[in-house]
């Protein structure tokens, strides 16, 4: 498995430093929060999707993914989620990145059905997008759909191989849902996990890796026995916590302790 880390742990820090930190602490690959707080998103210019590009290449660091804010579950129009998508889809086709991240965000007073519909029908329209563009669009486990078996009920009626499930490990738990059950019905859909840590339900102030309630192992061994090679995203939710210790200082810690994890369950 490769190992990457969010951009979300390090707000606003410019590009090169982001890929500073990759290279020196191990990581190979970065996921993007594509936010326009952030310096990369969708209003970049050719030229300034050219040079970032460049950036990541010269470093030979990965653009992992991007991380979006489109709600395909949410009431309302489909245009303006469509759009959002194919913003995201062709920022990532610029960039060479693989995947980009949406999350559900349904409506909890409307009938699961409903939103489940809503979902499936504008993740199937923007595959054909995706699909000429090369890139995969992930569904995480959050919000309203935080498990496994609840993001299938999206995935499942799509059937496209564009779009694929990113499994967020805090929100299958946090939903009650076992690793094994988690990867169970991810598995045929699973483009890359994001790995995080916190001390409980209760108290999600991201912690580093190993030192708080999730069954971090426990997934990396389901991971392994099964055979899935594919990325390990640490996601240090640190610009919604400013309480939380600097990403920076943790990064070398949470490559060993991942890589340990990973040598314990081969």
């Amino acid at each position: 498995m490769k190992l990457a880390f969010s951009t979300l742990g390090v707000p606003g820090l410019p590009v090169p430093e982001v890929l500073s930190l990759a290279t020196t602490h191990g990581y190979h690959g970065v996921e993007l929060r594509a936010h326009p707080e952030e310096p990369v998103h969708p209003g970049l210019s050719p030229a300034e999707r050219a040079e970032t590009a460049a950036l990541f290449r010269g470093a030979g660091v990965e653009v992992l993914g991007l991380a979006g804010y489109a709600r395909v579950a949410a009431p309302g129009e489909d245009a303006p989620v469509l759009a959002e998508i194919r913003d995201l889809l062709r920022l990532a086709h610029d960039l060479g990145a693989p995947f980009v991240r949406v999350f559900p965000g349904a409506d909890p007073d409307r009938p699961r059905e409903e939103s489940d519909a809503i979902a499936a029908r504008r993740l199937g329209t923007a595959a054909e997008d995706a699909s000429v563009l090369g890139v995969r669009i992930l569904l995480e486990t959050h919000d309203s759909h935080r498990t496994g078996a609840d993001a299938i009920r999206i995935l499942g009626p799509v059937g496209h191989r564009q779009v694929g499930a990113l499994w967020d490990v805090m929100h299958t738990w946090l939903g009650g849902e076992q690793p094994s059950d988690a990867y169970a019905a991810l598995a045929p859909h699973l483009g890359y996990v994001q790995v995080k840590d916190i001390a409980s339900a209760e108290d999600t102030v991201p912690l580093p890796l190993g030192t708080g309630v999730l069954p971090l192992t426990e997934c990396v061994d389901v991971l392994s026995r099964r055979g899935w090679d594919g990325w390990l995203c640490w996601e240090y939710e640190k610009r919604w916590y400013e309480s939380a210790a600097p990403l920076q200082g943790l990064l070398s810690g949470g490559r060993e302790y991942l890589l340990r994890a990973l040598g314990e369950a081969a």
